[in-house]
């Protein structure tokens, strides 16, 4: 990160799409309606972007919902189809099909992000393939004057996501990840990266395959690379009390990070509560226990 920048990114990320569509159709049942996915991205927007530095939304729903933005709060997309239209063989991120690049300064949008599934050790060809299409957006972002936000989403061809084999290599294929899109021509303003931990294997948390000091050294070395661009934790779906414990580790281990992009690990309770009571519990929970969450993850980076 370069030297001076402040710790001010406190994001909210709420760009999930069909597959958290599922989730609050299940949760509603029988009171269940077309929009209700965008009904619960609005209130996570009203409620939570007062107090976050930008609200990350998605290719289809965001568009409707850039009005709804409260001031001092930075609009962002994802310029992204829906996850799951992504292929298991090659795992390339599909591009939306309602608006390009081109089109974020006239939508009133100043940043852009956009995730690629990427293993280090994976096929030479395919990688080159993968990093083509992060360079054009990031040139294209650039030329455009948009804030690039780039998340590499790191696995392994063979060792499964998960076990205590992957946890072991991890932290190195996060390290190595980050050097890659650090690196000038992805034009990368910003590196939004996994917790290069997995804190089921870590003594304290889980099974002690890695102690704490460990631990630290982990989030010291993956983070090195980035010493251009600013650096963000994502949380990547574990609980809200594990992802504040990685930050505050991330602070203990001195990384200079910008702070984080946080989506389910603040709202995904709150699902329930929307399919259990509807619209006005949801923002009443978004509003006290969704508002807390946020403020204390703020909190954690000093």
């Amino acid at each position: 990160m370069p030297a001076g920048t402040q710790k001010l990114f406190h994001g909210v990320a709420v760009d999930a799409g069909s597959g958290m569509d599922a989730m609050i159709r299940d949760a509603r049942g029988e009171t269940a309606k077309p929009g209700d996915l965008v009904t619960f991205k609005r209130c996570v927007l009203k409620a939570l972007g007062p107090g976050a530095s930008t609200v990350l939304l998605d290719a289809t729903c965001g568009p409707e919902l850039l009005s709804d933005y409260p001031d001092n709060c930075d609009r962002m997309l994802a310029f992204e189809a829906d996850v799951y239209k992504i292929s298991d063989t090659d795992r390339i991120t599909i591009l939306p099909d309602n608006f390009n690049v081109g089109d974020y300064p006239s939508m009133g949008v100043n940043q852009l992000k956009f995730f690629m599934y990427y293993a280090p050790d994976d096929d030479s060809a395919l990688n080159t393939r993968k990093q083509d299409i992060v360079e054009k957006i990031g040139r294209q972002c650039k030329e455009l004057g948009i804030r690039f936000l780039m998340e590499p989403l790191v696995y392994h061809p063979t060792i499964q996501t998960g076990t205590s084999q992957y946890a072991r290599i991890k932290p190195e294929l996060v390290r190595r990840a980050t050097q890659t899109f650090a690196e000038p021509r992805f034009n990368a303003d910003v590196l939004k990266v996994e917790i290069p931990v997995d804190l089921n294997f870590v003594a304290g948390f889980g099974q002690p395959d890695m102690t704490r000091q460990q631990a630290l050294a982990a989030f010291r070395d993956a983070a090195q690379p980035a010493t251009d661009c600013e650096l963000v934790y994502l949380s990547a779906g574990v609980t809200f009390d594990w992802f504040e414990a990685s930050l505050r580790m991330a602070v203990e281990a001195g990384v200079e990070f910008s702070g984080f992009m946080c989506g389910r690990a603040i709202w995904s309770d709150a699902i329930d509560v929307f399919g259990r009571d509807g619209e006005a519990a949801l923002s009443d929970w978004l509003l006290d226990t969704g508002a807390k969450r946020l403020k204390s993850l703020i909190a954690t980076l000093g």
